[in-house]
């Protein structure tokens, strides 16, 4: 297991990456329930052909969901200031994805100290579906 401490993180450094499992129909099913977004897009094969798709896509929110993961697996909550991100690209049935975040700045105020990450979300084709930053305060 990589062994990544924040506290004494440098420019350059990278978080332990989150790769997970295939995105499934179910994956689909079950952020539909939880997030309400019953779009036909993201559940209704029928409806993706009708507008020229060979199958569903994946909520953006679910992807930025996963991103969010790879943060609270490093950090508590409390400490993200900030996360925003950018949707680059659909993400498909069965794209395997890998969450990635990397330290590009370090800002020192007094005797507060943040991070700023850059983030990004690939496939298994290197197809940048997310990219982003997050500012994390170091406790």
């Amino acid at each position: 297991m990589y062994n990544w401490d924040y506290k004494s993180a440098k420019i350059g450094e990278f978080l332990p990456e989150l790769k997970l499992e295939p995105v499934s129909r179910t994956n689909l099913a079950l952020y539909a329930g939880a997030s309400g977004d019953h779009n036909p897009l993201h559940i209704d094969t029928d409806y993706a052909n009708e507008i020229g798709l060979p199958d569903v896509i994946a909520h953006g929110m679910l992807i930025m969901g996963y991103l969010g993961r790879l943060l609270t697996n490093n950090f508590s909550q409390g400490q993200i200031i900030e996360y925003s991100i950018q949707f680059s690209s659909i993400t498909n049935i069965g794209d395997e994805l890998t969450c990635s975040a990397k330290v590009v700045k370090t800002i020192t105020n007094g005797t507060m100290k943040n991070l700023k990450l850059e983030l990004n979300v690939t496939d298994q084709n290197d197809d940048l579906k997310l990219k982003g930053h997050s500012l994390i305060k170091i406790l």
